[in-house]
């Protein structure tokens, strides 16, 4: 039997035969028809799943709610969860770097937690690798709502008779931090938008979207590599890239996730957001760089900034006008219903 030539030499071995690289058959465009009769996508991309039975609203969940609009949590009762999670904002706050403790600037923008209970880690960087852990950071970090420490935090809690005896059914005991971020996670994890036209289209509904939208689905997989980071049902590969931008003027020092591993790799990487809900989610990347989703679409085509460390997956995309249009109408199809959630009637304080 021959020996097969590797790969590259191959490859190299066909230019030496000009016309034969004329005739090597290239595969046609998926078109619209073609991309409805797939029965999967690449990059795993598909329908958010059922949502399981046990993190639909309870008891739990309930307390949680109303932690999470409570501004007693924090040290000056003026910030609150929602503070930074508006729902009016699909639960981000509209702004490019959140503000904290006494209106503070702090250094990233908020990300919605809109499905984040399908998050293989929480925040930017990654340092939290579960809900109940996330929500604990806020509530002591002194930028943020600065409680201080869980003495503090359970000392004001137990001012409130209406807590204690939520605590005692839910817990079978009094608060504590890990109660706390125990409860608002129930919340959270509530959050969940999975009636998006995409989600629709998925199921098996191929008039869920249009034909610009198909279009922008197939680009997106394709000629514009974006599946290549922002894959699986909730649109990220839950990893950490450097994506080439170059910090705007006056931006704080951030090192990403670098801070939290101290790998080289890591300065400047930061984890892929899901793009569930993208287009209600403005501004974008983690400073909160740019105002509009037609900016990141110019961003990525043009290959990000020339900058140390960026990840080889970013890189020049030549799209067209017409691509880029599609891609947004496609970006536009993953916004879910927004969710009604009121801000609770929050317990009075004990009587003295």
């Amino acid at each position: 039997m021959r020996a097969l030539l590797p790969p590259i030499l191959m490859f190299t071995n066909l230019f030496a035969f000009p016309g034969l690289v004329d005739r090597i058959p290239v595969p046609p465009p998926i078109t619209p028809d073609m991309l409805d009769g797939m029965k999967e996508l690449p990059g795993g991309l598909n329908a958010l799943p059922a949502i399981p039975s046990a993190i639909h609203s309870n008891q739990k969940s309930d307390l949680g709610k109303r932690l999470f609009f409570d501004t007693r949590l924090s040290l000056d009762g003026r910030t609150s969860c929602a503070t930074c999670h508006n729902p009016d904002k699909a639960f981000t706050d509209g702004l490019p770097r959140s503000t904290g403790f006494q209106g503070a600037v702090l250094r990233r923008n908020a990300p919605t937690i809109l499905n984040a209970a399908y998050n293989q880690a929480q925040f930017w960087d990654g340092r939290a690798t579960s809900l109940d852990e996330q929500c604990k950071t806020p509530l002591l970090s002194p930028t943020e709502m600065n409680m201080i420490d869980e003495h503090h935090l359970i000392d004001r809690l137990n001012r409130i008779p209406g807590y204690l005896s939520d605590f005692q059914s839910v817990f079978a005991g009094g608060p504590s931090l890990d109660n706390v971020a125990s409860a608002i996670a129930a919340f959270e994890q509530t959050l969940i938008t999975a009636d998006s036209p995409f989600d629709r289209y998925m199921k098996g509904d191929k008039n869920a979207l249009s034909p610009s939208e198909k279009r922008g689905l197939i680009l997106f997989f394709s000629k514009g590599a974006c599946s290549e980071c922002h894959k699986g049902v909730n649109f990220t590969d839950g990893e950490y890239h450097n994506l080439g931008d170059i910090p705007g003027s006056g931006a704080p020092i951030d090192l990403g996730r670098f801070e939290v591993t101290h790998q080289n790799s890591d300065i400047r990487a930061f984890k892929t957001p899901g793009l569930r809900n993208v287009a209600r989610t403005a501004p974008y990347m983690h400073d909160g760089a740019f105002a509009t989703l037609e900016e990141v679409i110019e961003f990525y085509d043009r290959g990000g900034d020339d900058t140390h460390n960026k990840s080889t997956l970013i890189y020049k995309l030549n799209l067209t006008a017409g691509d880029k249009s599609d891609l947004l109408a496609f970006l536009k199809s993953l916004n879910g219903s927004l969710l009604q959630i009121q801000n609770p009637q929050q317990y009075p304080d004990e009587q003295r």
